[in-house]
């Protein structure tokens, strides 16, 4: 199946087949969510089955709109898709726009809204394992530790939220 997603042509947003604007490189537009429950944020490790980054670690959800989506549909949408979560009211933090590769010669170009989302303690997870292999709660402070020691194990767009734009997500963050 084809999904088509939001990208900038030659200036114009178009209809774009996802794989081709990662294959191309095409700036995108995209949706992060970073679930929240205090301090700590709920992160997930990629499926093995993912076209590109599996087994890395992600933020609670990310995503792309399909054509024509809201925002904040998606993000709604994407995470009780992905991780069986509903109810969740979300909050707009920012727009980023960053370029990155992403493994098999393919590039993530995305200008991103960046929702994030507070979760009782009883929060109930049931993740698509075809999407989600792990999850789990990180302090933010430790999150940030971990994706500076061990890169590798983090998708490359959440160490650029981590690295620049953590103030703007989580607000200032104390390190630990």
């Amino acid at each position: 199946m084809t999904t088509l997603i939001p990208a900038w042509i030659d200036g114009t947003l178009t209809p774009v087949d996802k794989l081709d604007a990662h294959r191309r490189g095409l700036r995108h537009k995209a949706v992060s969510v970073f679930v929240m429950r205090g301090d700590a944020v709920l992160i997930q490790q990629r499926a093995m089955g993912k076209y590109h980054t599996p087994g890395l670690w992600a933020n609670t959800c990310c995503t792309h709109p399909h054509w024509d989506e809201d925002p904040a549909v998606c993000a709604t949408r994407r995470l009780r898709e992905e991780l069986g979560i509903t109810g969740l009211p979300l909050t707009h933090r920012d727009r980023i726009e960053y370029r990155a590769s992403v493994g098999n010669g393919l590039i993530e170009h995305e200008v991103v809204e960046v929702f994030v989302a507070q979760a009782a303690d009883d929060l109930t997870i049931s993740p698509d394992l075809t999407e989600v292999m792990a999850t789990r709660w990180v302090d933010v402070a430790q999150l940030m530790r971990e994706a500076r020691e061990t890169p590798d194990t983090f998708t490359p767009w959440l160490r650029i939220y981590l690295a620049e734009h953590a103030d703007a997500i989580f607000g200032p963050v104390t390190a630990g």
